[in-house]
Order: structure tokens, then sequence, then C-alpha cells
């Protein structure tokens, strides 16, 4: 699955840093925020905000790179496709 990124800041608090993923019929599926380098957990990693569709049942992992996050978010889009 094509997945598109678009830069955006997001009015979280400390975290302003964030991305949207498209998927190829330029649907929203998800927010992605950066951590701050100051966050105690994962400073500097990519954190799933919000998911729509199958991906907002799920949890909200943090991932290393914004390549994991893309894996990860292709994966699962995908399964729930199949599944309708």
């Amino acid at each position: 699955m094509t997945l598109t990124l678009q830069p955006v800041r997001v009015a979280t608090g400390a975290e302003e840093e964030g991305m949207l993923v498209f998927d190829h019929d330029q649907r929203l599926l998800a927010v992605l925020i950066q951590l701050s380098p100051e966050n105690e957990v994962a400073p500097g990693h990519w954190f799933l905000e919000v998911g729509f569709d199958r991906l907002g049942e799920l949890s909200h992992p943090t991932f290393a790179d914004l390549s994991e996050a893309e894996d990860w978010i292709s994966q699962r889009s995908s399964v729930g496709r199949s599944r309708r």
C-alpha cells in the first residue's frame, strides 16, 4: 500500500511536529506525533495520536522512525480492508 505523508503542526502541548498519513485514495488514515527530545519514554520517536478505520481500534504504539510507522499502518490498513 502506498502512503502519503504530509507534515503538520499539532496543538498537543509539548509535542507539535506531526504527520498526516493518507492512503492512495487520499483518505486520512492516521495522525502521527513526534515525541519531544524531553519525552521520558521514547524521545524523538513517533506516536500514533489518532488512527481511523481499524487503526482506531488498536493501541497507540510508538515507532523509532517514520518508515517503521508507515510499515505498521500499511499492514494494518490492508488487513482492515480485506475483512470488509
